[in-house]
C-alpha cells in the first residue's frame, strides 16, 4: 500500500504535464509535441502523460487552461469599455507568448474553467449589466475573440527580426509589374507586420463601435 502510494505521489499533476508540453512547444515548436517528448522531460513514461490527458486534444486543452489562469481576472463593473480593453490586451498579452499553442488548437474552442471563468463569463455579464441582451452581448465577445486569436494566429511576435526578413524576402521576390503597391510600399508595410499598435488600435476601434451601438447613453 505505501509503495502504491508512494509511486502515485510521484506521478506529475495535469498542471505539472501542461506546463512541460508549453515548455516543448515554446522551444521546440509546435510539430515537437508529443507523448513522449512531454515524458521524456517528466521522467515518466509516455502511457503516465496518455493517463493525465486522455488524448492530445485533451493535452492540448491543458495546456490552453494552463495559460488562461494566468489571464487578468477583470470584475464585470466599473467602466465597460476600459474594462473590456483590460481583459482582451490581456488575452493577446498572454497568447503571444504562445503563438504554438495557438497554431495546435487551430478550429478547437477555448472552452477551459480558466478561460470561461476570468475572460467568457466576466466579459458576457458586464455587457449584460451595461445593458445588451445576451444575443449582443455574446456576438460583441466573438468579435473581440476572433480579432484577438487572428492578430496572435498570423504574427509570431517573439523573433520580430526574423519576421521581418523574412517578409522583405518575399515582397523583393515580387515582380514590380505585378504588384506596383506592394513592392513600392516596402518600407511601409514592414514594419506594421510586428507593430503591436496594429491589434490595439483595432480592438479599441470595435470596442468603441459596439459602445456606440449597442450600450445606452449612461454607459458610453
Amino acid at each position: 500500500m505505501k509503495r502504491k502510494q508512494a509511486a502515485a505521489a510521484e506521478q506529475p499533476t495535469l498542471d505539472t504535464v501542461a506546463e512541460t508540453a508549453l515548455a516543448v512547444i515554446d522551444e521546440d515548436g509546435p510539430a515537437g509535441l508529443s507523448f513522449r517528448a512531454v515524458a521524456q522531460r517528466l521522467g515518466v513514461s509516455h502511457a503516465t502523460v496518455f493517463r493525465r490527458c486522455g488524448d492530445f486534444d485533451g493535452l492540448l486543452s491543458a495546456c490552453a487552461d494552463h495559460v488562461a489562469a494566468s489571464l487578468p481576472l477583470v470584475p464585470p463593473e466599473g467602466d465597460w469599455a476600459d474594462a473590456t480593453e483590460t481583459r482582451f490586451t490581456g488575452l493577446y498579452r498572454l497568447l503571444s507568448r504562445h503563438p504554438g499553442l495557438v497554431a495546435l488548437r487551430a478550429g478547437r474552442s477555448w472552452l477551459g474553467p480558466q478561460m470561461l471563468g476570468r475572460l467568457v463569463e466576466p466579459q458576457m455579464a458586464h455587457s449584460v449589466a451595461a445593458g445588451m441582451d445576451s444575443d449582443t452581448a455574446i456576438r460583441v465577445y466573438r468579435r473581440l475573440y476572433l480579432l484577438t486569436l487572428g492578430a496572435v494566429a498570423f504574427g509570431d511576435h517573439r523573433d520580430e527580426k526574423k519576421a521581418v526578413t523574412s517578409a522583405r524576402a518575399a515582397l523583393a521576390a515580387l515582380d514590380p509589374e505585378d504588384f506596383p503597391t506592394l513592392t513600392g510600399a516596402m518600407n511601409a508595410v514592414l514594419p506594421v507586420l510586428v507593430d503591436h499598435g496594429v491589434y490595439y488600435e483595432a480592438l479599441r476601434a470595435l470596442i468603441h463601435a459596439a459602445r456606440a451601438e449597442h450600450l445606452p447613453a449612461g454607459h458610453r
